[in-house]
């Protein structure tokens, strides 16, 4: 005797159906890591100084995450920062960052105007697949972003 398939057929839908839903939303909230890179120009002028980057969603302002650490003064890249599974293709992004260097002043770990401190603000595209963005050192692109890291 045969056991009909009719049941497993129905079962069989019941666990396909909620899957055809659900499958969008998997693809459209893949998440793609960012690597940030300074290369080795930032070495020369900051070699041994604190580097700090911070992640933030460009329509909205919201710090995303931040990331810190001290500039190689031989190594390239001179700083790398990896922020695993940040970015998404809907989003879009900012990396501001700034360099601890108190030329003529300021206090040590804190972000200090950018005369006193290098700071700068770098847009990024997310491209749907991870992406590296490698910055060299340019002191005459800098922007304010202090408020980033208060």
């Amino acid at each position: 005797m045969t056991t009909p398939l009719i049941p497993h057929r129905r079962l069989s839908r019941r666990l396909l159906l909620p899957l055809l839903f659900l499958a969008p939303l998997a693809m459209a909230s893949e998440a793609y890591d960012l690597t940030f890179q300074g290369d080795a120009s930032f070495g020369g002028p900051h070699g041994g100084q604190a580097v700090q980057a911070a992640l933030v969603d460009a329509a909205s302002g919201e710090v995303l995450e931040t990331m810190s650490g001290t500039v190689s003064a031989d190594a390239d890249p001179a700083f790398s920062f990896v922020f695993p599974g940040a970015l998404s293709t809907s989003g879009s992004y900012e990396v501001h960052y700034w360099i601890d260097s108190n030329f003529g002043g300021g206090s040590e770990g804190r972000c200090d105007p950018k005369g006193t401190d290098h700071q700068w603000r770098v847009a990024l595209d997310a491209s749907g697949e991870a992406v590296t963005h490698v910055e060299s050192h340019a002191p005459g692109a800098q922007s304010d972003v202090c408020a980033t890291f208060e």
